[in-house]
C-alpha cells in the first residue's frame, strides 16, 4: 500500500513538473491577454497574438477597409463570435459598401435599442463552415448564423453572394473571410 502511494505521488510530481516547464515555455511567446476585470475583457477576442496565425476578428481589426464592420460588431458586443474555434464563413462588407446604406442607418443601427436588429445583421453575414474561394462557387445557398441562407451565383468568373460580389478572399485560423463590396441584409420575416 505504502509502495502504491509513493508511487503515485512520484507520478503525480513528474506531471506537476512537466506542466510547470510547459507554461514556462508557453510564457516566452509573444501572447498577451487583457487584465481580468477590465471593461475590455472579452475573453478569447481579448487575446493579443502576434504570432500565430489571425483569427477572423483579427483580420478585420487589422484592416483599414473594414472599420464600419468592427465597429459594429463591437457596438453588438459580438467580438467573441468571430474568435471562436469555428471553422466561420464571413461576407466582411467594405466601409464603402456601408456607406451605399440610406444616411443615419449605422448610427441607428448602434443605439442600444436596436441592438437585436443589428445582431441578425450581423449573424446574417457569417455561416457556420469553412467555404473557401475554391468551394463557395459551386453552392446554390449557404445557411446563416441568424438561421436564414444567402444565395450564391457565379457571373462572368465572379463569386456573388445575394448580388454582392465576392472582391477578396482572406484565410484565418478559423475559418474564410470574403470581402463583399455590398451590404447583406436579411430578408423580412
Amino acid at each position: 500500500m505504502k509502495k502504491l502511494l509513493f508511487l503515485s505521488l512520484l507520478v503525480a510530481s513528474v506531471l506537476l513538473a512537466a506542466s510547470c516547464n510547459k507554461a514556462e515555455d508557453n510564457n516566452n511567446q509573444n501572447t498577451e491577454v487583457a487584465p481580468a476585470g477590465n471593461k475590455n475583457d472579452l475573453g478569447e477576442a481579448g487575446v493579443q497574438d502576434d504570432v500565430s496565425e489571425k483569427n477572423i476578428l483579427q483580420i478585420a481589426l487589422g484592416s483599414p477597409d473594414h472599420t464600419t464592420l468592427v465597429k459594429l460588431v463591437q457596438a453588438a458586443n459580438m467580438e467573441h463570435v468571430l474568435t471562436n474555434a469555428g471553422p466561420l464563413t464571413v461576407f466582411a462588407p467594405t466601409n464603402e459598401a456601408f456607406a451605399q446604406l440610406p444616411e443615419g442607418t449605422i448610427e441607428t443601427l448602434m443605439k442600444p435599442e436596436n441592438k437585436a436588429t443589428l445582431k441578425n445583421i450581423i449573424e446574417y453575414h457569417a455561416a457556420p463552415g469553412s467555404y473557401g474561394p475554391d468551394n463557395i462557387a459551386g453552392v446554390m445557398g449557404i445557411g446563416q448564423a441568424n438561421m436564414q441562407k444567402v444565395n450564391v451565383e457565379e457571373k462572368d468568373g465572379d463569386v456573388y453572394v445575394n448580388g454582392a460580389k465576392v472582391i477578396a478572399s482572406v484565410k484565418a485560423s478559423n475559418g474564410w473571410v470574403h470581402v463583399i463590396d455590398k451590404v447583406l441584409l436579411p430578408p423580412e420575416e
